[in-house]
């Protein structure tokens, strides 16, 4: 499902692809297509991947078999498995009634990721291959400010949930929140309106599946950023939208680390060079200079 060298550009511009990226995937493609242990290796990738598309939990562990890719093809192996396995996707989207912005909107996040990969790097490749088989799979959704993951309850936070005087019981139906980067700031009417969305969109093209609580697990819910940043910011704001899903006196789950990432763009900056030229910058940096740790925080809204 390989698309040919003439063809490969206008798909890669489809996907977001960084335009620098282009030339270096088209030309590489004749690397791949003259070795018959990467094209079978690719063929293997892709058949794991789609198999069961759209069964949300089913996807494949895809590191183990990109290490296997020849070391030429190394960074951008994965690009590769995503853009053949493409066509799949686009069948399980007709098949549910999926808008075409709205395929095209999730699946860009497919550049963005090499956008990232570019911005901790230097260089071209795919920077977490694993997560972009959720959008590949049909399991994630970019509507609007927001992304929707079909995932289900864990434990834990089905056990949270369900603490606080709900029915929602562990195993059951859930929209997992993410929210992707270079998309603008992430404000309150921004935030309404993807949620709109998402109920309109997963009764629509998922009516089997019934959706009655949205959670979300990322360190912009950690409660410490309340002393930092103004209490009318947006990411106060997007915290008040959720309950607690901590299980009580469940130890902290670390993520110092995320905050580096995702406001710095490289998760190994030394921290004493962190700049503060925003709020979000000075409190990340200011709390780990101080001795501080940062926390993934989990928290869950009726929908």
């Amino acid at each position: 499902m390989l698309p040919d060298a003439d063809a490969l550009p206008g798909i890669l511009l489809d996907l977001a692809v960084p335009h620098e990226d282009i030339n270096e995937l088209v030309a590489l493609r004749r690397t791949l297509t003259a070795d018959a242990g990467a094209l079978r290796l690719l063929d293997e990738c892709v058949e794991e991947l789609v198999r069961d598309i759209g069964e949300v939990g089913a996807g494949m562990p895809l590191g183990d078999r990109l290490a296997e890719a020849p070391a030429a093809l190394g960074r951008y192996f994965a690009a590769y498995v995503f853009v053949a396995a493409l066509p799949h996707t686009r069948a399980f989207h007709r098949e549910r009634g999926v808008p075409d912005d709205i395929g095209r909107h999730t699946l860009a996040d497919f550049g963005r990721n090499m956008a990232f990969h570019r911005r901790q790097h230097g260089t071209g490749g795919v920077l977490v291959p694993q997560w972009l088989t959720l959008h590949f799979r049909g399991e994630l959704y970019q509507l609007g400010r927001l992304q929707f993951e079909r995932a289900r309850l864990g434990q834990r936070t089905g056990r949270a949930v369900a603490a606080s005087g709900t029915d929602v019981t562990p195993g059951e139906p859930c929209l997992n929140l993410h929210i992707p980067g270079f998309y603008g700031p992430l404000s309150p009417e921004a935030c309404d309106r993807s949620l709109g969305l998402a109920r309109a969109f997963f009764a629509r093209h998922f009516p089997q599946e019934r959706y009655r609580v949205a959670v979300c697990h990322s360190w912009l819910l950690d409660p410490q950023l309340k002393r930092y940043v103004d209490p009318d910011s947006n990411i106060v704001r997007f915290q008040e939208r959720f309950r607690s899903a901590r299980e009580p006196g469940a130890e902290p789950d670390r993520a110092d680390t995320d905050p580096v990432r995702f406001v710095f763009g490289d998760p190994n900056l030394p921290v004493e060079s962190l700049p503060g030229r925003t709020s979000v910058e000075r409190a990340v940096g200011d709390h780990l200079r101080a001795g501080g740790h940062w926390n993934l925080g989990h928290g869950w809204f009726p929908l």
